[in-house]
């Protein structure tokens, strides 16, 4: 005989028509047998198919024409501004006693360099080159 599956049951004009249930496996309440997710609890009780969610996506196309430049990168600077040619001059006539190093603020370094002669000198030498490199004005 026929089976009294859900398009047999269609197809019958006469008869009161049900459509067929499942049971949620998390909550246990009764949903239809083609959900996806729960009516009662919200959860997902089916995995989507993976054919047909690919025939029934969109494509969509992401095109980022954002041009837009941050105008105040270099607005927001830390410390003072210190000439480097007074920072140069510094080092060239008393670097020894670390004049340099207190112009710019580090009274710590200073004080090392005055007590150990620009650390024997070839800290001065370093803190030139160093000084030459650096834009002007420089950030301390």
């Amino acid at each position: 005989m026929e089976n009294n599956t859900y398009e047999n049951q269609q197809m019958q004009g006469g008869t009161q028509f049900t459509p067929p249930t499942k049971f949620c496996k998390f909550c246990g309440a009764k949903i239809a047998a083609d959900a996806v997710i729960c009516t009662s609890c919200g959860r997902q009780v089916e995995e989507i198919g993976t054919q047909q969610t690919q025939a029934q996506a969109p494509n969509i196309v992401i095109t980022n024409t954002n041009t837009n430049m941050n105008s105040n990168v270099n607005s927001v600077v830390a410390g003072k501004p210190k000439n480097k040619w007074v920072a140069i001059a510094l080092c060239l006539l008393l670097g020894y006693f670390g004049a340099h190093k207190f112009y710019e603020g580090k009274f710590g370094m200073g004080l090392l360099y005055a007590f150990t002669g620009g650390l024997c000198f070839i800290g001065v030498i370093i803190d030139f080159i160093v000084l030459l490199s650096k834009p002007n004005p420089y950030y301390v």
